[in-house]
């Protein structure tokens, strides 16, 4: 979730339910899931932070720092489980074609584009592909790590 504003506008309101929902949405999500992996001794968590969780972005500092401590959880998350089985690692898409970004036209979105390599904005299947691997054996000593699927804008 998204409320976006300048840092001195920002009601506390707007930073609350931005960390609420995204931040502590995940920490409920992954405690109630590595119960049960913990007990199976496997398991892969994989979480969705964002581009702007690594890099931030101006009249987004709510939403940022929810999505870096989604990272920072993680990478804690990883360390904590590991020795138990299972694996944790955050996906941070870059623009993806969603209602989110629909939205967005003209100028912007063509700034958008040209700051991506790749010239397009990513599909839900190019997240979904990301996430799909690192719940395979093929990632299975994958773990604590940050996949960006952002067509090169992060680089």
């Amino acid at each position: 979730v998204t409320r976006d504003g300048l840092i001195a506008r920002m009601s506390d309101e707007d930073w609350r339910i931005v960390i609420e929902t995204n931040l502590n949405g995940v920490f409920h999500t992954c405690r109630a899931a590595a119960r049960g992996m913990m007990k199976r001794r496997a398991g892969s968590i994989v979480n969705i932070s964002s581009i702007v969780g690594v890099h931030g972005n101006p009249g987004q500092t709510n939403y940022s720092a929810s999505k870096a401590g989604i990272i920072g959880f993680t990478k804690a998350l990883a360390r904590e489980l590991g020795n138990r089985g299972v694996r944790a690692n955050v996906i941070a898409p870059g623009y993806i074609d969603t209602r989110l970004t629909q939205v967005i036209a003209g100028e912007m979105r063509e700034l958008m584009l040209a700051n991506t390599p790749l010239g397009r904005f990513g599909k839900p299947e190019d997240v979904a592909g990301a996430v799909r691997f690192l719940c395979s054996e093929e990632a299975s000593f994958i773990t604590g790590e940050v996949m960006l699927v952002d067509g090169g804008l992060g680089m």
